[in-house]
């Protein structure tokens, strides 16, 4: 587990602590880009700060790692905890993650330790502009392009165009509903599927209600924006996916699990879709041998969705609000 020592110029295996003087011991995880401490004042806090840069390799690292912490920082889902680590993480005594809910966190179980959870607000539009760069840069061959230009080459693929396609959302809430609109914005016919949607929903966001068949069928470009839940894992399986277009594109920022990835990478290997843009993914971070990776039929990010300016400046200013408020004993914004 790599950890950063603010002000030194050590390696990346030393601790980034400040405010040593403090009681409370607080660890940020997770953050990959090492940019926590500049977009909040942590100062503020009467505590010693730890920030982890790396994830955690599995359960028992989790729990060697974040022994000796009062309150953890949990950015998002990248790390779990579920009631085994909690109840062996014996000293932790506040749990503030990033965002309003985290479904990698037992919640339950906290409160009977005595844990406190606690969440931040978010907003949901990076997702959905980060949504559309994927779909633009798997459309229009971006990476392949620009790799060329750098290289000294030029033009080296032939795109496919946008306007008039139909744009297949699977799930309309708030992502599902940017994502249709900016489509349509760009000349595309929204058509979208949940369980639950019904044709009067689906008419106040600007689509049409189709079967869950048409959505796979029709689609040029099809976007999957739902909660990963035990009715949607694995619901875009080998016979969605064999329904596709050989032209078309499938798009997913919101949780790996929903696709099928085994068939997906059957798909692509034997090149029935045009392609995949992926933000999220079963296993993360992705593994470096995982079949995707060697795909030139994908367009990978990694789970980058939220990852903005603006939704970290919330994100851990928040976490801080939390903190302090937790050590007055008044906590705010508790989870349930």
């Amino acid at each position: 587990m790599s950890l950063l020592r603010s002000g030194d110029c050590w390696p990346t295996l030393q601790p980034e602590v400040i405010d040593v003087t403090g009681r409370t011991k607080i660890a940020i995880l997770d953050d990959y880009q090492n940019v926590a401490l500049g977009f909040a004042d942590w100062n503020s806090l009467d505590a010693e700060t730890t920030v982890f840069t790396e994830p955690f390799a599995d359960a028992d690292e989790v729990v060697r790692g974040l022994a000796e912490f009062d309150v953890l920082v949990a950015m998002r889902e990248r790390t779990r905890f579920p009631a085994e680590v909690l109840k062996r993480l014996t000293r932790l005594r506040l749990l503030v993650s990033t965002g309003p809910v985290n479904s990698a966190v037992d919640v339950a179980a906290a409160r009977e330790l005595g844990i406190t959870v606690c969440g931040t607000r978010y907003f949901s539009h990076p997702t959905a502009e980060h949504t559309w760069a994927l779909i633009l840069g798997a459309a229009r061959n971006l990476v392949d392009e620009a790799d060329s230009v750098r290289a000294g080459g030029w033009q080296v693929s032939v795109a496919t165009g946008l306007h008039g396609k139909t744009l297949g959302v699977l799930g309309v809430g708030r992502i599902g509903s940017t994502v249709a609109r900016i489509g349509q914005a760009f000349g595309m016919t929204p058509i979208a599927w949940s369980q639950n949607l019904t044709a009067e929903r689906a008419a106040e966001q600007g689509v049409r209600a189709v079967t869950k068949e048409r959505l796979f069928a029709e689609s040029d470009v099809l976007s999957i924006h739902l909660v990963l839940s035990e009715r949607t894992r694995g619901l875009v399986g080998e016979r969605e996916l064999r329904s596709m277009k050989p032209t078309a594109i499938l798009v997913n920022t919101s949780r790996g699990p929903i696709v099928d990835e085994e068939a997906l990478v059957e798909t692509l290997g034997q090149g029935r879709i045009r392609g995949a843009a992926i933000d999220v993914f079963d296993t993360e971070p992705l593994p470096a041998d995982h079949p995707l990776r060697q795909m030139r039929n994908t367009l990978l990010t990694g789970h980058v969705g939220y990852v903005t300016d603006e939704l970290y400046e919330i994100f851990y200013q928040d976490s801080v609000e939390d903190i302090a408020a937790f050590q007055s004993g008044a906590p705010i914004r508790l989870m349930t």
